[in-house]
C-alpha cells in the first residue's frame, strides 16, 4: 500500500513591507533638516545674537545622531538600497560638510570684534579670508571622503588594523563636523576674540579636514552588538553617557570629542614607535654587533 508523501511544507519568508524601506529614509530626512537647520542658524547669527552659533552646534549634534541611528535601523530591518545609500551621501554632505564649514568661518573669524586686531588692520580681513579657504578646504575633504568611502570596498589602513567593519579608514564626515559643533557648543556659541586663537582655530579645523582624508584608523562602533546575551555593561555604560551628555553637554561633548581625534594619532604613534622595534637590522647594523 502506497502511503501519501506528506512532507513538511516549506515557509516561505514572509515579504518585508515596502513601508518599512521609507523607515530609514526618514532619519535621513531628519539628517538633512537638522543640516538646513543649522545653515539658518548660522546665517541669523550676528555679534549680539551668537546664541544662533550654538542653536547650530547642537543640531549638528542632533544630526550625527540621526546618521547613526538610519544606517543601523537600515541594517536591522534588512532595508538597505541603493537610493537610500545616495540619499544618505548628499545628507551627508549638506549636514556633515556645508554646515559646519559655515559655522567655523562665522564662529571663528566672521565675527571676531576688530577691535582685537587695531593695531593691524589688514589682518583681520586677512585672517578671515584665510579662514574661509580653510573652511572651504574641510568642506572639500569631507566631501572627498563620502566619494572615497562610496567607491571603496575594502580600504587599506595605513597604521594596524584589519580593514573592515571594526575600523574606517580616515575620520568619518560626522565625526569630523561633530569635532567643530563640539568646540562652538563648549564656547556657547561665543565668536573668538583674539587673533592667535584664531590662528589655532584655524589649524585645527585644517587638522580634521586632513584626518578626513587620510588613511589613519578610527573606531567604527559597528561590531557593538546590542542583541548579544549579556549588554547589561554596554547598557549601563550607555545610560551614564547619556546622563552625562544629559546634564553637562558642554564639557562631556567636547572631551568625548577630542579624545576620538586623538585616538588615531595614538593608534598611530604606537604603530610606528612598534614598527621601528621590529625593523630587521641593517647590514652596518648587523656588522658592528658581529
Amino acid at each position: 500500500m502506497d502511503f501519501p508523501n506528506h512532507k513538511p511544507q516549506e515557509r516561505r519568508p514572509r515579504r518585508m513591507s515596502k513601508g518599512m524601506y521609507i523607515l530609514p529614509s526618514l532619519f535621513t530626512s531628519g539628517n538633512m533638516a537638522a543640516g538646513f537647520y543649522a545653515i539658518l542658524e548660522v546665517v541669523h547669527a550676528t555679534a549680539l545674537t551668537t546664541w544662533h552659533l550654538d542653536n547650530a552646534a547642537k543640531a549638528i549634534g542632533f544630526a550625527v545622531l540621526f546618521d547613526g541611528l538610519d544606517g543601523r535601523v537600515a541594517r536591522m530591518t534588512g532595508t538597505s538600497s541603493e537610493f537610500g545609500k545616495e540619499l544618505d551621501s548628499l545628507a551627508d554632505v549638506i549636514t556633515f560638510g556645508v554646515a559646519p564649514a559655515m559655522l567655523a568661518w562665522t564662529w571663528g573669524f566672521h565675527l571676531m570684534p576688530p577691535v582685537a586686531l587695531t593695531e593691524w588692520a589688514d589682518w583681520n580681513i586677512k585672517l578671515t579670508q584665510v579662514g574661509a579657504i580653510a573652511a572651504f578646504l574641510f568642506l572639500m575633504a569631507g566631501a572627498s571622503r563620502l566619494a572615497r568611502f562610496n567607491i571603496t570596498s575594502n580600504p587599506q589602513p595605513s597604521n594596524p588594523g584589519r580593514p573592515g567593519k571594526k575600523y574606517f579608514v580616515g575620520m568619518p564626515i560626522p565625526a569630523g563636523a561633530g569635532v567643530i559643533a563640539a568646540v562652538v557648543h563648549f564656547q556657547k556659541g561665543e565668536p573668538l576674540e583674539s587673533w592667535y586663537t584664531a590662528i589655532t582655530w584655524l589649524a585645527m579645523v585644517a587638522a580634521v579636514g586632513y584626518l578626513m582624508v587620510s588613511t589613519w584608523r578610527f573606531y567604527s562602533f559597528k561590531d557593538i552588538d546590542f542583541a548579544s546575551r549579556h549588554p547589561f555593561r554596554l547598557i549601563i555604560f550607555l545610560a551614564f553617557l547619556i546622563a552625562m551628555v544629559w546634564q553637562f553637554s558642554r564639557p562631556t561633548l567636547f572631551v568625548i570629542a577630542l579624545l576620538y581625534t586623538f585616538s588615531a594619532v595614538f593608534w598611530r604613534l604606537q604603530w610606528m614607535f612598534r614598527r621601528r622595534k621590529q625593523r630587521p637590522p641593517t647590514y652596518k647594523e648587523a656588522s658592528e654587533t658581529s
